[in-house]
């Protein structure tokens, strides 16, 4: 399930994107600080072009999905996990594909897309197998430039008719 951030919400967000695991997996390596968390989520709550939603898994708060790019038709999305939490619990698997299938439902849903679209490190093949799983298409592939060093990355795409 996906519901709104709450504030206090917020340090918690912090503490699961800065895991090891998911800095190595992310656009942005770096530790974020309290004060660079402030600021963004100030601009996100600004932005009607993006959401920022809580992914609750089996009653527990577990990770967070992000769109950014809404359009009427299309939008990007990304997400990070409880990594520890999960793990300590043995459900990480469950959760991982419970947030892809509850990300997707709300795309096509609530937000009304028929279009949605992802980047993944080349190298994050777990993560593209589990895209394919749920019906992802890789359209396409870049270099981006990451903490200074150039990095493949998969564009991946997925349409409502398809899900």
């Amino acid at each position: 399930m996906l519901r709104d951030v709450r504030d206090d919400d917020l340090p918690v967000m912090r503490r699961w994107r800065n895991h090891p695991r998911v800095r190595a997996a992310s656009f942005t390596t770096h530790e974020i600080a309290e004060d660079e968390h402030a600021r963004w989520w100030a601009a996100t709550r600004a932005d009607a072009g993006r959401r920022v939603l809580i992914y609750d898994h089996e009653g527990t708060a577990a990770g967070v999905v992000t769109f950014a790019g809404l359009s009427p038709k299309s939008a990007d999305w990304g997400y990070y996990l409880d990594l520890d939490g999960l793990e300590r619990s043995g459900t990480l698997l469950r959760a991982w594909a419970g947030l892809e299938r509850a990300a997707i439902e709300h795309a096509f849903g609530p937000l009304g897309l028929t279009t949605l679209r992802g980047e993944v490190l080349a190298g994050n093949e777990p993560v593209r197998r589990l895209h394919r799983r749920f019906g992802f298409v890789e359209v396409g592939a870049y270099l981006r430039e990451v903490d200074g060093v150039p990095r493949d990355v998969v564009a991946i795409e997925l349409r409502k008719e398809h899900a």
